[in-house]
């Protein structure tokens, strides 16, 4: 299969930024990987509606492999809560089943786009402001845990992200340090991308293949060449945030949030 240089040196770019950024900043790279994939696949010729979804899917699946390196590093730390982990995974996996398999395929990508837009640009006003939430009570028990898990997994089925920008404010407003929240989240990052993951296939299992190379929604070549590159510079990425002022590139990272987000919004209003 000839990719073209062009195409290989874009996508390896695009992981590596992304990995280097999510162990910099503690954020998942779908938000970045989906606007920028989806603009890769439009300008090769594929429908701006399918793209978006290929772009959510393959950005989703590339998590499978990124999800297992950095919740190695948290676990090495003691910074994962396995309990709650447990807990919320079943939730998870039925919240990211019912997205990638139901939800996902009924949807239309201009839609999926506008959901995008609207929640990349809310995490990224979070970003700039520096805001976190204030802890307010407990855990629930375990059926609440895994009802909370329901929602943050089909949220995240959606947009293709890890679900951090949603279970770490949670658990952080249930009293659970910050950097327990954080490898907690690492942890679930896994269910959520293989539920999600399959969902697709389940759900893109008829269409023919947009390019050489694509299955369904995912579009495999990208997915083995972002994801080699994101595993290889995130660690990088954590030993420089040790170093830096992360706030400030914290409030410079929302500012290409926000355009990202209007980039996606022009997609899902225009099409």
């Amino acid at each position: 299969m000839d990719l073209g240089f062009t195409l290989v040196a874009e996508l390896l770019a695009l992981g590596a930024v992304a990995g280097f950024l999510a162990g910099l900043l503690g954020i998942g790279g779908g938000m970045l990987m989906v606007p920028a994939m989806a603009w890769l696949l439009t300008q090769r010729g594929v429908d701006s509606g399918l793209a978006v979804k290929m772009a959510i899917a393959t950005s989703m699946a590339t998590i499978l492999f990124t999800s297992l390196s950095s919740v190695r590093a948290h676990h090495r730390l003691g910074a994962v809560r396995w309990p709650i982990a447990r807990r919320m995974a079943p939730g998870i996996v039925l919240g990211g089943l019912l997205a990638g398999a139901g939800a996902f395929a009924v949807l239309k990508g201009q839609g999926l786009a506008l959901i995008f837009a609207a929640f990349i640009g809310y995490t990224a006003v979070q970003m700039a402001l520096d805001r976190r939430p204030s802890p307010g009570r407990e855990m629930p028990g375990a059926w609440g845990q895994a009802g909370v898990g329901t929602g943050i997994g089909f949220i995240s089925g959606l947009l293709g992200a890890g679900g951090a920008f949603l279970s770490v404010p949670f658990m952080t407003w249930c009293n659970v340090p910050p950097r327990h929240a954080v490898g907690t989240s690492s942890a679930l990052g896994f269910p959520i991308a293989l539920a999600s993951t399959v969902g697709y296939v389940i759900s893109g299992w008829h269409l023919p293949p947009a390019l050489p190379g694509a299955f369904g929604y995912l579009y495999l070549p990208a997915l083995a060449i972002v994801a080699a590159a994101s595993v290889a510079l995130a660690p990088l990425g954590a030993r420089v945030a040790q170093r830096i002022n992360v706030k400030v590139l914290k409030r410079l990272f929302a500012v290409l949030l926000m355009a990202l987000a209007g980039s996606m919004l022009h997609r899902g209003l225009n099409g």
